[in-house]
């Protein structure tokens, strides 16, 4: 059986996490719906130019990559007025996924080990994630790849232990697709399918983070009452 956390790491979990108003947990809601609608936009107004096909015009589903977006420059060679829209849309989703995982502990009754694992894993992985527009693309996809999964399993354990089973379910599901993404980025095998396959993963992701949200927002209702 897992051990509580320490004690003395047990009074800074329950003195800085405290438990936030409710309308809190509408933050994430909002800024997952942002920067789904400034990609939207960014999409639209992105020059042209993927890696298969440099010369195409516009942004196109199946050969751009999300992270195209967020370049000074368009994969065919033209300034990229699309990043200021990608970029604000990156920021303001790691900005409220942040806010949710601050506050994520607080959906369980016991504050153990793994735990804190998860808890520490999400936040860096997601502060790793600001960066994604530097030039250093792949080194912060590695670093927050390596901390991502050690969130989503370290959380797959505590909604399993808890009793979220469909919260478990999809998340495991979001890891596998994520970690296939990973496969086929290192490797190249059916790496032409990785742009399609990569929005599919955001999908699923983010509807699992909008569940645990959800989950967490009618928790903190209740014990408001």
């Amino acid at each position: 059986m897992e051990k509580d956390f320490e004690p003395i790491n047990k009074r800074f979990f329950l003195k800085y996490l405290k438990t936030p108003a409710p309308y809190i947990l509408l933050i994430p809601f909002l800024g997952i719906v942002a920067f789904i609608g400034l990609y939207i936009i960014a999409a639209f107004i992105y020059p042209g130019g993927s890696a298969t096909y440099p010369e195409h015009i516009g942004f196109n589903f199946w050969n751009n990559y999300l992270c195209d977006l967020l370049d000074e420059y368009a994969l065919n060679g033209e300034l990229n007025a699309a990043r200021f829209y990608a970029r604000l849309a990156l920021t303001m989703l790691c900005t409220s996924l942040l806010l949710l995982w601050f506050y994520l502990p607080k959906l369980f009754s016991k504050i153990t080990i793994n735990l804190a694992i998860m808890w520490i894993s999400g936040l860096v992985s997601l502060l790793t994630v600001f960066f994604l527009a530097a030039q250093t693309h792949d080194k912060i996809v590695r670093i927050a790849g390596i901390f991502g999964v050690i969130a989503f399993i370290s959380c797959s354990i505590e909604l399993y232990k808890t009793g979220y089973y469909k919260l478990c379910l999809l998340a495991v599901l979001s890891l596998f697709i994520f970690l296939v993404n990973y496969y086929i980025y290192e490797t190249g095998i059916y790496i032409t399918s990785l742009p399609a396959i990569q929005k599919v993963t955001f999908v699923i992701c983010l509807s699992w983070f909008l569940s645990l949200n959800l989950r967490l927002y009618k928790k903190l209702q209740l014990s408001s009452k």
